[in-house]
């Protein structure tokens, strides 16, 4: 298996996950539960921890499912006029930082099966510029340094995955 400190993928399946499709079949059902929601899985860890590789890895593992990534970083907020001439002095890190409020936003909208236009956030200019359009999925990948801080995003959940590689952590 190797050392410690690299990375173990045990396996990820999901067996007996059907893929899933409007009830149509049951006149009396009401118009929320015409679909079946998604299955939402949020991976966690800090910067370079290796959360993009373990969002990867789950990806490959659903081959045969429709699977959206949806990335904590496009929900930071526009930086004002001050804060981006002390753009050095500003924490990233911090959950201040993020618009969460939109991002429950967009992911009640996923989980409802509706398509929804995802920020695009730009470092450069440190402001959401462009929309990405993203379609009802079977799967939803929440990947994030911090997206099991707020409580409300928790429970939103199915799955939670914190990568914690170690200092002396290799992917070759």
């Amino acid at each position: 298996m190797g050392s410690s400190s690299e990375v173990h993928f045990s396996g990820f399946h999901m067996d007996g996950f059907e893929k899933r499709e409007a009830n149509t079949e049951q006149p009396t059902t009401s118009a929320t539960d015409m679909y079946n929601q998604p299955f939402i899985i949020g991976v966690a860890g800090g910067a370079a921890s290796g959360k993009k590789t373990v969002c990867d890895m789950i990806v490959q593992q659903l081959h045969d499912q429709r699977v959206v990534l949806v990335n904590q970083d496009s929900f930071y907020n526009n930086l004002s006029e001050e804060e981006r001439a002390r753009v050095q002095d500003y924490n990233f890190d911090h959950p201040d930082a993020f618009d969460t409020e939109e991002l429950l936003r967009v992911m009640d909208k996923l989980k409802h099966g509706e398509a929804v236009d995802l920020p695009k956030y730009d470092f450069k200019s440190y402001k959401s510029d462009a929309l990405r359009r993203v379609n009802p999925s079977d799967v939803i990948i929440l990947e994030g340094i911090l997206v099991f801080h707020d409580p409300r995003v928790r429970e939103l959940m199915n799955m939670k995955i914190f990568v914690d590689t170690g200092p002396f952590a290799s992917f070759n």
